[in-house]
């Protein structure tokens, strides 16, 4: 039972949610590639959440229930960015490639915990490359390491259609990083 005093009911969710706030945080600048996209995005969840704070039954898994809200506010923010945004002028698309391939091995914004310093610039990228679905269900089970079931329920998917993009998103990231994998020095796989 939720207490019906708005200070504990604030202490609460505090208590709950705001210990998770930088793993959202990456989590959102992995799904969004941006820094203030994926402020907008961590705000935007946790306006959310508190203001459905009620809904929350305590005793489960506060992760997973805020990375349900994050991943719904992060593709309800695209669907919206696509209805409002026509195709790019060719000349404008090619300066934004640009920016891209020139952009420091950090994040959009310059500061290198974003994408946590230990990911070299080639796992950025293919992990960028990945469209939405695949590169949230990877995101969820192997980075912040949700089990199958939570992720499912976080991206509101099946749990046989959130274990297919999981494989197939390693598998296009295995083959995204197969000639940097190399050239680093990891042992290969058999059958690569």
């Amino acid at each position: 039972m939720r207490p019906t005093n708005p200070d504990e009911r604030q202490r609460q969710f505090e208590s709950i949610a705001l210990p998770l706030m930088q793993r959202l945080h990456n989590t959102a600048l992995h799904l969004t590639g941006d820094g203030d996209d994926a402020a907008d995005v961590l705000q935007d969840t946790y306006l959310r959440a508190y203001r459905t704070f009620d809904n929350f039954r305590p005793g489960t898994n506060a992760r997973a229930w805020l990375f349900t809200i994050l991943y719904s506010v992060f593709i309800n923010r695209r669907r919206k960015r696509r209805r409002e945004v026509g195709p790019l002028p060719p000349d404008e698309l090619e300066q934004r490639f640009q920016l891209y391939v020139e952009q420091p091995s950090h994040d959009a914004v310059g500061q290198p915990e974003a994408w946590g310093a230990s990911w070299p610039p080639e796992v950025q990228r293919a992990l960028l490359a990945l469209p939405d679905v695949f590169r949230a269900a990877v995101l969820l089970v192997d980075v912040e390491e949700l089990s199958y079931e939570e992720a499912a329920t976080a991206l509101d998917c099946p749990m046989g259609t959130l274990q297919s993009r999981v494989f197939r998103a390693r598998r296009m990231l295995h083959s995204a990083l197969a000639d940097y994998a190399r050239r680093a020095g990891f042992p290969q796989a058999r059958g690569s």
